[in-house]
């Protein structure tokens, strides 16, 4: 195995961690109290409490393996190594494609590779799987703003809102549009 090209040598242990710890990722959902809690918080930590423990539920994906390959994606793009990320992260995304979280992170990583057809996908494929997704909602605000769509980058904004009112992100890049005169309601 030594002498395997380092992208297949990857595979290959994606696939046997496949096979080691378990089949297809069956994602728990989020409960709609914890989402009803979220949508009622106020400003502060406990509504950041609460982002975080919808986030955690977002990143189980019901397999080990599938978790760890999350997890190998995450540290990639923390380390700024973006091919390596979109590798770990189209490996989960291929062995579980009913795990929204896959396609949001690989998203995130096509996106900071400059590759906006791609991430776009990704971010569609994760809301088709689970409409609530406030950071893909946002991701994709972000990236229509990017693009020079800033009015649906403001309605993108809008709905983040309207799960997590808190979300500090949306609620500044919304604000940065208003100062810009988008985004305002009629």
């Amino acid at each position: 195995m030594r002498n395997l090209p380092v992208n297949l040598k990857r595979h290959l242990a994606a696939l046997a961690a496949l096979l080691w710890l378990g089949g297809p990722a069956v994602a728990e959902p989020v409960p709609a109290e914890l989402l009803e809690r979220l949508r009622e918080a106020p400003e502060g930590q406990q509504a950041e409490r609460i982002s975080a423990e919808v986030k955690s539920y977002w990143s189980r994906s019901g397999s080990a393996a599938m978790d760890l390959l999350l997890k190998r994606g995450r540290e990639a793009l923390s380390e700024g190594e973006f091919e390596l990320a979109i590798e770990h992260l189209t490996a989960l995304t291929d062995h579980a494609p009913d795990f929204a979280e896959g396609y949001h992170a690989r998203a995130e990583a096509y996106f900071r590779s400059e590759l906006y057809g791609p991430a776009l996908d990704d971010l569609e494929m994760a809301l088709a799987l689970n409409p609530e997704h406030y950071e893909a909602i946002f991701g994709l605000g972000v990236m229509l703003q990017e693009l020079g769509y800033s009015r649906r980058a403001a309605q993108a904004f809008r709905r983040v809102l309207t799960i997590h009112p808190n979300h500090e992100n949306a609620t500044e890049a919304l604000l940065r549009l208003k100062r810009e005169g988008i985004g305002r309601e009629l």
